[in-house]
């Protein structure tokens, strides 16, 4: 029986022991703790506490196969990342090439041919020609990684948010030959402001904060007997670099994006265009897929 504010805690704790997955019982147990904690140390009013259900309600109710509010909350949180963090690199004990997996990766990007575009309708703007080599810890190469690349147009919009860009424009899955390398082409990535028409949005204006991520391409590296390395590959001199809304960048992950006026390495190429050599290490471990963020 409740009889004060302060045995409300350890009634609650000690119904959820019963649970019989220890894991479960470890992480509710702190749930239930930082939770309660959060209301004493805050002296959340009634209509704070219902200002905030609502605000969880409009995160699912903002949530459809095109968009998906829970992880746009996680990011602009910091959450992703510290989560991202600790669970890559020596379990967080050094830098890491991880980073988000963000919104809008698609499960099904078309399979390309290393050196082919992934641009698949009229997208403006600079080429970039992008080579990345795969390797262990111990800088070895890894062969046969498939590698999903996906990024924003120019415009600063993914396909799936976009009606002028066809299906799966800015994606394509590659396959890395026997050095580690895959390579392809594309238009630079410019940054952009992430969704704010939900709550999330509502939070960011209310912090005064900008919406805005820096440019980048995201990586997903996947192969049997390696952990499924996430990452994205930003352009050092955006000027959001430092700024990033969703905590996102971190030294690991700055890439060497070169203006190039000389000669293009194809007819169709006008100057200025950009050349990226990056490499992505992968670690030993599970090889799983995450459960895609959009359709």
């Amino acid at each position: 029986m409740i009889d004060s504010e302060k045995s409300v805690t350890p009634a609650v704790l000690d119904v959820m022991a019963r649970a019989p997955d220890a894991r479960l019982r470890e992480i509710m147990d702190s749930f239930i703790r930082h939770l309660h904690a959060f209301a004493r140390e805050t002296r959340l009013s009634e209509g704070e506490f219902e200002q905030g259900i609502d605000f969880l309600n409009r995160i699912g109710q903002a949530t459809n196969d095109s968009h998906n509010e829970g992880v746009l909350f996680g990011d602009i949180t910091g959450l992703s990342t510290l989560v991202c963090l600790i669970n890559n690199g020596d379990a967080g004990a050094t830098e890491t090439a991880a980073a988000l997996l963000g919104p809008f990766w698609r499960m099904h990007s078309p399979p390309t041919e290393n050196g082919g575009s992934i641009v698949r309708s009229e997208t403006p703007g600079p080429a970039l020609f992008a080579r990345v080599q795969v390797v262990d810890p111990v800088g070895a190469p890894i062969a046969g990684v498939e590698v999903d690349v996906w990024h924003a147009s120019p415009v600063g919009m993914y396909d799936i948010q976009d009606d002028a860009q066809v299906a799966m424009n800015m994606r394509g899955k590659f396959i890395t030959d026997a050095d580690g390398w895959f390579w392809f082409r594309s238009v630079k990535p410019a940054g952009y402001p992430i969704p704010t028409h939900g709550p999330s949005g509502e939070l960011l204006r209310a912090q005064l904060r900008h919406p805005l991520r820096p440019a980048h391409l995201h990586f997903l590296c996947y192969k049997t007997g390696h952990k499924t390395l996430i990452s994205q590959v930003f352009v050092a001199d955006d000027p959001h670099i430092e700024s990033d809304v969703v905590f996102g960048v971190t030294k690991p992950l700055l890439g060497d994006y070169v203006r190039r006026d000389d000669a293009p390495p194809a007819p169709d190429v006008t100057t200025p265009w950009f050349s990226l050599q990056h490499r992505l290490v992968m670690e030993p471990g599970e090889a799983s897929l995450p459960a895609p963020p959009v359709k």
